[in-house]
């Protein structure tokens, strides 16, 4: 058997969520380095026109096949509620309420060659990834996900962050694709400076739903303030977009902001607070800095 185990119970409450989490991994199974480990969860999302509880768990394996590089392979059965429907939620929306079972395989490729996980200086990470949905339940789809990270170090132990990302995802006939598996953009893990999910797409109603693919792009300057202490300066622009079905990636049409920010990568865990600005803003859109706080880390 291995020599490390890890049983860990985490919750998570914020304006729009809370997160209970019981998890455990055995990193070093059968004495190879196979990572076996499983999630259960209690997680509540509060959506701008509907609520979704979900109750399920995870079963997860990984294991190293190169130098910095893992294949992943994830079962996940989520049982979603959805509730406290408004009315002027989307019909796509109001047609999910009540119970959605979903049964999905996951599959990925990851490479990691920070130098840590929190503030790193140098080194990559990269994932391409698969999810099949539909082995049981109503919920069914295809998502592909692809995404880049590169650390640059400049002069006086600056550093350079290089982000993209990018997915789609298409239903499964026979199958139901939920709109809370479809692509949003905005907010502090995503387009600074726009609100949470202040990017989307309209449907043949001219209601707001989700894309069924997007595109992200992130470049940061990270400026140390206090090295010792942890607390670095951000400097940052963002750029990307969400795409209906029908509709195809157009680089001339993307979403812009900037922003600066504070991050202090404290013995509780990192902490950001940053402001971004829409450079592009449309009609009844904010055009002031809209700062977000968060308690972990960036992308």
């Amino acid at each position: 058997m291995g020599q490390y185990q890890n049983d860990q119970r985490k919750a998570e409450i914020g304006g729009r969520s809370s997160r209970y989490t019981l998890s455990f991994t055995e990193p070093w199974l059968f004495d190879i380095p196979l990572s076996a480990g499983f999630d259960l969860f209690n997680w509540e999302y509060d959506y701008d026109t509907y609520v979704k509880s979900s109750i399920g768990g995870r079963v997860r394996f990984s294991y190293p096949i190169f130098e910095f590089t893992r294949i992943h392979l994830n079962y996940t059965y989520d049982l979603a509620d959805i509730k406290d429907v408004s009315e002027f939620a989307s019909q796509e929306v109001k047609d999910l309420e009540g119970i959605n079972i979903t049964s999905s395989i996951f599959t990925a490729l990851s490479y990691d060659s920070r130098d840590r996980v929190f503030n790193p200086t140098e080194g990559s990470n990269h994932q391409i990834s698969v999810e099949y949905a539909g082995l049981g339940g109503n919920i069914g789809f295809t998502k592909l996900l692809a995404e880049t990270g590169w650390y640059i170090p400049l002069l006086w132990k600056t550093v350079g962050f290089l982000h993209a990302e990018g997915g789609y995802v298409e239903e499964i006939t026979g199958k139901t694709l939920p709109d809370y598996e479809k692509f949003y953009l905005g907010g502090i893990n995503s387009l600074r400076g726009f609100g949470f999910q202040d990017i989307y797409v309209l449907d043949e109603n001219g209601d707001k739903v989700g894309g069924h693919k997007y595109l992200q792009m992130n470049v940061e300057l990270i400026i140390p303030l206090i090295h010792k202490a942890g607390l670095v300066g951000v400097l940052f622009y963002d750029t990307g977009n969400v795409y209906g079905k029908d509709e195809t990636f157009d680089l001339g049409g993307l979403r812009q902001s900037a922003g600066y920010g504070i991050r202090w990568y404290s013995p509780m865990g990192p902490m950001r607070l940053e402001c971004g600005y829409i450079l592009d803003p449309e009609p009844g859109e904010e055009t002031g800095g809209r700062w977000e706080f968060s308690m972990g880390g960036a992308f």
